[in-house]
């Protein structure tokens, strides 16, 4: 009973949560005149209300989706315009303690990424800098170097350890460090993408086309906005099989405010065999946003090409879950493509997903987590 009860808070949790990222980042219509504030009244009495254990899962829930600093924004604006001081001083207090974490996180974050550019390691921030001006639970960079420089480099920069690595891990070609002080883990990429590290030429887009960004007065390079697409999908579709609610307003915003190439979008995700996948992703979005009002415009050809139209993602255990049969039905496309275009390396690897997959789960349910294994 008490699970329940939980899981139907959580789910509560999100629709809120959703509303209130979705009205003030993906409604073209909204405007900023104080009556237009209004349709927050609703979310702003139900968090008002929430007894303090509530309150306290209304806050991870927003952390554990990446949303803290814009969520809480939006609420505290509101509460300020609307005359609740209660829950706007709340947001200030846990908007502090967030904005606190991400500015240490990023200094260090600039750091790293200068001592590898400084030392000839070419390097791209990927994911984590999407979610601005929030910031991920880790801090993710992906480089063409080589693993050996890179972890000299660590230990002898940052006193950083590298974390036991998982099959997963070796697989897709990435190691997770340790910094002391620094609470987020650092995961860098090297030279390959995808879960099994089967994308070669997709992954030297990410150097070949890189730009610039700046991010709390700092500059870095990041993937150009097909290469962001593209590695979002990969994690999401492709690898956890589940969204965060970040990654649901990122893209959205990353489509109406920057200048995204739909053709060279298509043309990268098919040499990768992976455009039904990045289709299937915005699709998956697409709804999502429509679901809450919210509104994102995708070309005709894209929603043509997304599997399993008629489904969309639920929510299960703090995540936007995607079907497994979708999942499964974009692994094997993906597979296919690969043996169409004769990529040895896809095809020498992906095979290895399913094994891998099911050992994570029979590990998780004999043990309760898939350490070493995912």
């Amino acid at each position: 009973m008490n699970n329940r009860f939980q899981t139907e808070n959580n789910q509560r949790h999100m629709d809120t949560l959703s509303r209130v990222m979705i009205r003030a980042y993906c409604e073209s219509q909204r405007g900023t005149q104080p009556e237009d504030l209004d349709y927050l009244k609703r979310d702003l009495r139900y968090v008002d209300r929430l007894p303090p254990t509530q309150l306290s899962g209304f806050l991870e829930l927003a952390n554990t989706n990446h949303v803290v600093v814009r969520a809480l924004n939006s609420l505290r604006n509101a509460a300020a315009a609307l005359h609740a001081p209660a829950i706007a001083d709340w947001c200030d207090d846990s908007m502090r303690k967030e904005c606190a974490r991400i500015e240490h996180a990023v200094r260090t974050l600039k750091a790293i990424y200068t001592v590898l550019e400084f030392r000839g390691c070419q390097v791209a921030v990927i994911k984590s800098l999407d979610h601005w001006p929030d910031l991920g639970s880790d801090l993710d960079l992906y480089t063409t170097a080589d693993p050996g420089n890179i972890e000299t480099l660590m230990s002898q920069e940052f006193d950083a350890r590298p974390i036991e690595r998982s099959w997963g891990d070796r697989l897709a070609n990435k190691w997770n460090y340790k910094i002391p002080d620094l609470p987020e883990l650092v995961e860098i990429h090297v030279k390959f993408l995808g879960q099994t590290g089967e994308h070669a030429d997709l992954a030297r887009r990410v150097i070949a086309r890189r730009v610039q960004k700046t991010v709390g007065g700092h500059e870095f390079y990041v993937p150009a906005p097909e290469e962001r697409i593209v590695i979002s999908t990969l994690q999401r579709v492709y690898r956890h099989f589940y969204f965060r609610l970040c990654d649901m307003i990122d893209m959205a915003v990353l489509i109406q405010n920057e200048p995204l190439d739909f053709q060279e979008l298509r043309r990268a995700a098919e040499g990768a065999g992976i455009w039904p996948g990045v289709a299937t992703f915005l699709f998956l979005i697409q709804t999502y946003i429509k679901s809450y009002g919210g509104e994102l415009s995708l070309p005709k050809d894209v929603v043509a090409s997304a599997h399993d139209r008629g489904k969309c993602v639920t929510f299960g255990n703090g995540f936007l879950r995607v079907s497994k049969l979708t999942a499964a039905g974009l692994y094997g496309s993906q597979l296919l493509e690969a043996s169409r275009h004769r990529d040895v390396r896809a095809m020498l690897r992906l095979p290895l997903l399913p094994p891998l997959a099911v050992s994570a789960l029979v590990a998780h349910r004999l043990t309760g987590n898939d350490k070493g294994i995912w």
